[in-house]
């Protein structure tokens, strides 16, 4: 994961300067320690990774990261993470609208997120991504890790000139995904 790490940076400080410097400090072990406290869930080791790089994003920067989606600062993913679990089997009746296991980490802005899944909802694979539609019933798992999606964005990158740069964009083709599931 950290060779992917350091790829991205080069390609992110390269082609997109601007938004580079829009990312956030990266978190310390210590702050993540204090997270995990004190929302009560282990960080994975890939997920600490990423978020000792780069803490997310500026939150007055609306540039996208990836799929139309910011890259969301930890202490936010987890704090939406933890508004979202109660609303489950009230708000949220059909099982798996929203699961607690699941980790908002990039996000739209209209509430629609990319979640690291942390329990291998719908196919046992822990670590695969996820989207979570806040008003569509669709739960597609987009990549089966977070560094395979984040291989694939650097893919992307390393296919596309400065110039040639499209602020929207979406990974996809990763072979074997999206695995699409429907809640009901």
């Amino acid at each position: 994961m950290n060779e992917t790490i350091e790829k991205l940076d080069k390609f992110l400080s390269t082609l997109r300067p601007e938004f580079y410097s829009e990312l956030n400090d990266p978190l310390t072990d210590e702050e993540l320690d204090n997270l995990e406290n004190y929302y009560k869930v282990e960080i994975p080791k890939d997920l600490r990774t990423l978020y000792k790089w780069k803490n997310g994003q500026n939150m007055n920067c609306f540039d996208s990261f990836v799929n139309n989606s910011m890259f969301i600062p930890l202490n936010q993913a987890l704090f939406d993470a933890s508004e979202l679990n109660p609303m489950i089997g009230t708000d949220f009746e059909i099982e798996n609208w929203w699961n607690e296991n699941w980790i908002p980490i990039f996000q739209n802005g209209g509430g629609d997120s990319i979640c690291y899944d942390l329990y291998g909802v719908f196919t046992g694979q822990k670590d695969q991504l996820i989207e979570f539609w806040h008003a569509d019933n669709d739960r597609n798992i987009i990549a089966e890790t977070l560094e395979s999606f984040l291989d694939k964005l650097i893919n992307f990158y390393e296919t596309k000139n400065k110039n040639d740069f499209d602020e929207y964009f979406n990974i996809e083709n990763i072979e074997g995904f999206p695995k699409k599931f429907i809640v009901e």
